[in-house]
């Protein structure tokens, strides 16, 4: 074959694997890192010791960025907090109207931030759904007993 005819042949375009199929079918073992990040991650071990060292020596030395670098390893910062306000059963579905309410005047009043109102009302339509859910399933039930009471004739 000559250089000419090579050349009129179309040119593949594209992808030279069908969809679906790998070039390297092995891949990267999972949990494998890259060369670079190991060598990063020798340098951190050796110098981690003389690091701390640093900044706690920083941090006695009252150094404030370094304390609380220290402090937030040692005593993480809470994601919640247990909060107590009035809160009225919720039996039916239309309760959740007066629950919702108290979390509102909660919130209004200070008891409770907007963060701390927001979850509470998630778990107050959780439990309106699943107190409907319920009553769902109650009413399907009774259908159900109905029409088979009635076709037996």
């Amino acid at each position: 074959m000559t250089a000419d005819a090579e050349s009129t042949k179309p040119k593949q375009r594209g992808r030279p694997f069908e969809p679906g199929q790998s070039g390297n079918p092995n891949g990267r073992p999972k949990g494998a890192r890259h060369k670079a990040l190991l060598a990063l991650d020798a340098i951190g071990q050796e110098a981690a010791k003389e690091v701390m060292a640093a900044v706690v020596l920083s941090a006695k030395g009252g150094d404030m960025r370094a304390a609380e670098i220290l402090l937030r390893r040692l005593w993480p910062e809470r994601k919640g907090r247990p909060v107590t306000f009035d809160l009225p059963g919720i039996a039916a579905p239309a309760d959740v109207v007066n629950g919702l309410a108290s979390v509102a005047q909660a919130m209004a009043a200070g008891e409770l931030t907007p963060d701390e109102a927001s979850a509470v009302a998630a778990v107050l339509e959780t439990q309106r759904r699943a107190i409907e859910t319920t009553d769902l399933e109650a009413r399907i039930a009774a259908l159900e007993a109905s029409q088979q009471g009635g076709t037996r004739s």
